[in-house]
């Protein structure tokens, strides 16, 4: 059964996906997470101006390391399927190994409207999208099996 209805490509899903494709450098919150991440210490000098006192300088001692670029891909899916699901089908259909799953469920909204014959009420359909992802290094080319 077929969950995935059609990948996600907007603009605020394409930030989405830069932001987390990108290997960034943190600072580690304390001493064990430097240990865990493997955290190289830097030493950071700054001055500190107050009024009426002479400029003082001091060194801070930053614990700073590499957060590899994670993948991710947006998918609408069908509000039924379950993260399991999503994985296997993605697996299937672009030949790629999913890391994570995340899932989002939207609720459909009410829309009126005013025409000439008067009110005009609807619905919006309830979807769910799924955020995948992949492991560092794939990617999908989702643009790949459009024909012309």
């Amino acid at each position: 059964m077929g969950f995935i209805i059609k990948p996600l490509v907007t603009e605020k899903m394409t930030k989405i996906t830069e932001r987390s494709s990108q290997g960034r450098r943190l600072k580690a919150n304390s001493k064990k997470s430097a240990e865990k991440y493997g955290a190289v210490e830097e030493t950071r000098s700054y001055v500190v101006k107050r009024k009426g006192k002479p400029d003082e300088k001091k060194e801070k001692t930053v614990f700073m390391y590499d957060k590899p670029a994670r993948p991710r891909y947006g998918f609408i899916v069908k509000p039924e399927a379950n993260k399991i699901e999503i994985k296997k089908e993605v697996e299937k259909a672009f030949n790629v190994t999913v890391e994570e799953v995340n899932t989002v469920r939207y609720a459909g909204k009410r829309s009126r409207r005013y025409t000439k014959a008067g009110l005009v009420q609807g619905k919006k359909s309830a979807y769910k999208k799924a955020i995948v992802t992949l492991k560092a290094g794939e990617e999908i080319d989702i643009y790949s099996n459009i024909e012309i």
